[in-house]
């Protein structure tokens, strides 16, 4: 073409958990049968929504407003509910106006990088969730600056390492986190948040937490949401129902603003946010509107802990399994329904390729020719075990390794893909 149409930031835009899908696909179209580990959908795991709140959306879709166009910010009553229930953790204070909807978090996440200002940056955790490491990235032109998770101490956040960072890159607007973690199921003690915030106030930057698994805390995680610890430091929370209902196709996701009138520049970002979304009217109404009405069943309560509950115990059987294998480390998750493998790095160096069809081993040979390690041994799972998992370095992590799911609700089935792993792993390493 006479003019590059090519966006600056193009090749930044990585998602490696689908990506690997497409390949999955056509393996399984040379005879290699399939188990999907890649993607965090509970329902495509066998979970069942809970009769009550199948029963409530039913009920909203004979509703005939369910099928009009809410405010562009989101249904009023909604937002203000959620407002409620801020406001009576304690800490920062927020009203309706505070809260935005968007059609998941990941709208969320497409929207704020791209109406962020390009040189100012956004720090966050290695390894990263691909879509907020890709987008922040893909904002810029350049690769995801980050601060390290430490293995070593339960993956808990490098305060040294990230204040360094902000201190000598002044680039950087704001600090973004992730409460609990995906993909390593870290949960963040107030402690620790109280220490991010500090960095934040002292450097005068804004504070990003994506709280998607906020209420999927277990195995002894003690937490709180950021509204609790932001003080006067300009934050946003981000948050969604596709997890905990879980209902991941309804694609309902907000975000909580905190100080939004302390700072002019952050309150006018804010607004551009705003800005942006009239351009596309608003967020589905449908879900927005069943918010309340789920979050105020006294059922809630008591499916949010048994949900916590069942990821732990899965947690708790995975880990004693694969840590038996010479080369692997898995730290115990206690948030989120995720845990990522770490390998000895010389051990993978050499790992054995398992035995697979001629022809499978012909299309999987390109694809990781020249690829990182850990990605070479995922695709080598992929066609030698029929385990799709994702490597450990498409979460922009130098760390060698790979993210699998808690979420098979079949337990014979679950513990048969343990020990497929488990056997596959010890004879590669």
């Amino acid at each position: 073409m006479r003019r590059n149409i090519v966006w600056e930031g193009a090749d930044q835009l990585r998602y490696e958990i689908r990506e690997i899908v497409g390949t999955a696909r056509h393996l399984e179209t040379l005879g290699v049968p399939m188990i999907y580990e890649n993607i965090g959908d509970p329902i495509k795991k066998g979970e069942e929504v809970a009769p009550w709140i199948r029963d409530i959306v039913t009920g909203l879709v004979s509703q005939s407003e369910s099928y009009a166009y809410t405010a562009t910010e989101g249904d009023y009553h909604t937002r203000d509910v959620l407002a409620e229930y801020v406001n009576g953790r304690g800490g920062c204070t927020i009203n309706g106006d505070d809260i935005i909807f968007f059609n998941g978090l990941g709208d969320a996440v497409s929207t704020l990088f791209a109406f962020l200002k390009r040189e100012a940056r956004v720090i966050g955790p290695s390894p990263a969730y691909s879509t907020l490491s890709s987008a922040e990235a893909a904002h810029s032109g350049y690769g995801h600056t980050t601060y390290k998770l430490d293995p070593e101490n339960n993956w808990m956040p490098d305060l040294d390492d990230l204040e360094q960072k902000v201190r000598y890159n002044d680039a950087i607007a704001g600090i973004l986190l992730i409460n609990p973690d995906n993909p390593t199921g870290a949960v963040y003690p107030r402690e620790v948040l109280l220490q991010i915030v500090d960095i934040a106030r002292r450097y005068d930057l804004f504070v990003l937490c994506d709280e998607t698994y906020a209420h999927i805390v277990y195995n002894g995680g003690e937490t709180c949401h950021l509204s609790e610890v932001i003080g006067e430091v300009p934050g946003i929370a981000m948050r969604s129902i596709s997890k905990e209902y879980p209902w991941p196709g309804g694609r309902c996701g907000w975000i909580e603003v905190f100080n939004r009138q302390g700072d002019a520049n952050f309150n006018r970002f804010i607004k551009t946010l705003i800005d942006a979304k009239r351009l596309e009217v608003c967020s589905t109404s449908l879900p927005q509107m069943s918010i309340p009405l789920v979050y105020g069943d006294p059922r809630y309560r008591e499916h949010l802990d048994r949900r916590a509950a069942m990821f732990g115990e899965r947690a708790v059987e995975a880990v004693e399994i694969l840590n038996r294998i010479p080369g692997v480390q898995v730290n115990l998750p206690r948030g989120a329904f995720y845990l990522t493998v770490l390998l000895d790095p010389e051990r993978l160096e050499h790992f054995r390729p398992l035995k697979m069809a001629p022809a499978v081993a012909d299309y999987l040979n390109p694809l990781t020719a020249g690829a990182p390690k850990d990605k070479q041994l995922v695709y080598n799972l992929l066609g030698g075990a029929g385990l799709c998992t994702v490597p450990l370095s498409g979460f922009c992590s130098d760390l060698p390794g790979f993210r699998v799911t808690l979420l098979e609700n079949d337990d014979a089935r679950r513990l048969s893909i343990w020990e497929n792993l488990s056997d596959s792993l010890s004879r590669m390493l």
